[in-house]
């Protein structure tokens, strides 16, 4: 640990984070690309120019700092002047390029696609694109160009409390809008760019063809996609809850674990190599070869592409003679790939994977050391539970942060399934080389086939253990960090007893304390009524502390159906939610409220100032509602339709009246 903390490199990562939270949660910089760069080595010349020490080292790392908030700023395609939506017109023309298919949903293919021409304007910039499904069927591929219509549409926010930010989670991957397009007004190119990703979609496609015609079930050929290709969309939606559920789901994305194990058997078959001159460095260059080969056969995901940049430094560190601690070879990489795209650093997949690598580097020594089995078979169970524990302690904190489950059983798991993974990805690379060539054998694909049911087997049969799914458990951000301090003060005064580090551990378990009891509190005085957006249905609720009661209409909606709902418990750590008899009016405080539904009943006496809240489509003339009773807010939630909804904001506009509808700003919130 102290070799760590004294690794300069580590120092200039936490700067360059630093860096890129400031940008991105403040954008505090305005100058454009020239002046950024011309900026940034203004820094680096003045660092080099003075020589007290002490203000030599901070304005490295304020350089360090520099770098981070200028990555961030030259990663943000809007800031370029070759930026598509700076040159749409109202009957703009605009030229796209496929360049990632995504899974399809019931109604449209959907596509990422670089928008390289608007009209004769040359572009830059990303969109998804959503292309109607008809009888056509139409499918695009990787590199392949069309003209459309330049009508771009926002992606629209979260609704409701504590739903999935999807367009946060696109704008990190630089997109920023959406198009909507059916097939008459999508018109393809004859010519079609080339690119390294469709020239990798290129070779999937024809693999995927020639595993085609073997006799693999549906539910292999699945899972070869996933673990060899990089491409989940073949997997069932049964398939991948059984592998959620039994806290598996890591081995079905293309990340760390896979090109872990991938290093693993390439030092082995590649050993032979350091006994010829230079058998050290070519070793090295093939292993390096081999991994971005895999990673460019899969699909070159950011998933992968990380995994196998953090591994590529693992190889070179393995490479050298000296004895460098791989976490070295971790952080360098880290902070490559934070330079070089620095919105990784709010990537799922980009945290759980260097969580889990330290936490097996950094925790499974010191858990294998409890017990030093003598016989070989319990030694290789212990390693595999050892690192498995080492890796979940790593990432749980932050797993329950944001999925808020948790399987009891993921040592059964990972001590059952990892063993046939390696033996899966070595000879399913074999099964796609011999596929490819026609002269894959009939046996190997019954075996192979087998191998594949057998683990789907195992993890359907530890995700039926429903007693040991832990689910719907509430970790708030604060949570997560003071869980991770805890963690790391225990680990510390466990197994490296020592007087400072038992007042380290007492000080992480006070914070974790206090953090537990400001949350408590923050949740028991919590009060407010909602008005959950939910399409052609009615769903308000009253929360006093940690009770929610909820008044549906139609009264026969299930409460555990609604995705808002169980977001909304989670996220605010409720213990109980009730249904009750719904009213058109009631108080809350001194606030009146009264809900105007299809039956279009208002005129009631004693109302001061209320919010009148529209429910049903009510056939109301909603500018005498607004003279009769005179409301201090109109609210129009889901249940009604968009057309009517646009014709009652424009009579609120006209008299003065602040009107909100769910459809276009989320869930309604009054705290009181």
């Amino acid at each position: 640990m102290k070799k760590l903390l004294r690794y300069l490199p580590l120092h200039f990562t936490i700067s360059l984070i630093i860096g890129i939270c400031i940008q991105y949660f403040y954008r505090i910089w305005p100058f454009g690309v020239f002046k950024s760069i011309a900026i940034l080595l203004v820094f680096a010349v003045f660092t080099r120019l003075v020589t007290h020490k002490i203000l030599q080292t901070f304005f490295i790392y304020v350089c360090f700092v520099v770098l981070g908030i200028v990555s961030v700023y030259l990663n943000n395609q809007t800031h370029h002047e070759q930026y598509y939506q700076k040159k749409v017109r109202a009957d703009s023309l605009a030229r796209i390029c496929i360049s990632k298919v995504l899974k399809e949903s019931s109604s449209a293919y959907k596509y990422e696609a670089r928008v390289i021409q608007i009209d004769s304007f040359l572009t830059s910039g990303k969109i998804l694109v959503n292309l109607q499904k008809d009888s056509l069927k139409i499918r695009c591929k990787v590199d392949d160009q069309f003209y459309v219509p330049a009508d771009f549409k926002i992606i629209s926010a979260p609704s409701n409390p504590y739903q999935f930010d999807y367009k946060t989670y696109l704008a990190r991957q630089g997109i920023h809008q959406q198009l909507f397009v059916t097939n008459s007004q999508w018109k393809p190119l004859e010519e079609s760019s080339f690119s390294v990703l469709g020239f990798a979609a290129t070779i999937r496609n024809n693999v995927q063809q020639s595993l085609q015609k073997y006799s693999f079930s549906t539910n292999c050929l699945g899972i070869i996609n996933a673990l060899l290709l990089g491409q989940r969309q073949e997997l069932s939606k049964e398939l991948l809850e059984d592998y959620a559920n039994a806290g598996a789901i890591h081995i079905l994305a293309v990340s760390g674990l896979h090109v872990g194990i991938l290093l693993l058997l390439l030092n082995i078959l590649l050993k032979p190599l350091r006994n010829i001159p230079y058998g050290k460095p070519i070793q090295l260059l093939l292993t390096v070869f081999l991994l971005w080969s895999f990673a460019f056969i899969a699909g070159l995901s950011a998933s992968v592409v990380r995994a196998v940049t953090m591994f590529s430094f693992v190889a070179f560190g393995q490479s050298l003679n000296r004895k460098t601690p791989i976490e070295f070879s971790l952080i360098s990489s880290a902070f490559l790939l934070l330079v070089v795209h620095p919105l990784f650093l709010f990537d799922v997949g980009f945290q759980l994977s260097y969580l889990a690598v330290f936490g097996i580097v950094w925790g499974q020594p010191k858990l294998y050391s409890l017990w030093k089995p003598s016989n070989q078979f319990f030694e290789k169970g212990w390693t595999l539970i050892t690192v498995s524990t080492a890796a979940q302690l790593g990432v749980l904190p932050l797993s329950l942060y944001y999925f808020h489950q948790f399987h009891g059983l993921f040592f059964v798991s990972n001590l059952l399934i990892i063993p046939i993974l390696g033996v899966l990805l070595m000879t399913g690379i074999l099964v796609i080389i011999t596929a490819v060539y026609a002269i894959l054998p009939e046996g190997l694909v019954i075996v192979y086939n087998a191998c594949i049911e057998l683990m789907n087997a195992l993890v359907g049969w530890v995700a039926s253990k429903e007693a040991f799914l832990f689910q719907e458990i509430s970790m708030s951000f604060l949570g997560m960090l003071s869980s991770y301090l805890l963690i790391i003060a225990m680990f510390q005064v466990t197994f490296h007893f020592r007087y400072q580090k038992m007042v380290n551990a007492l000080l992480a378990i006070l914070l974790f304390q206090g953090v537990v009891l400001f949350e408590k509190i923050e949740r028991n005085t919590t009060q407010e009524y909602l008005i959950f957006h939910e399409f052609n249905k009615s769903v308000h609720a009253i929360r006093r502390g940690k009770l929610l009661s909820v008044q549906t209409k139609p009264d026969t909606i299930s409460l555990q159906s609604l995705n808002s709902l169980t977001n909304y418990k989670i996220g605010a750590r409720l213990d109980l939610i009730q249904k009750e008899v719904s009213t058109n009016y009631f108080k809350i405080g001194n606030q009146d409220f009264l809900i105007v539904d299809e039956m279009g009943v208002y005129k009631l006496k004693g109302l001061t100032k209320p919010i009148v809240i529209l429910q049903n489509s009510p056939k109301i003339h909603l500018e005498r509602l607004i003279r009769t009773l005179a409301p201090s807010q109109i609210v129009a939630e889901g249940s009604n339709y968009r057309s009517i909804i646009e014709s009652w904001k424009l009579t609120c506009e006209k008299l003065h009246i602040p009107f909100y509808a769910t459809s276009k700003e989320g869930a309604f919130r009054y705290c009181f």
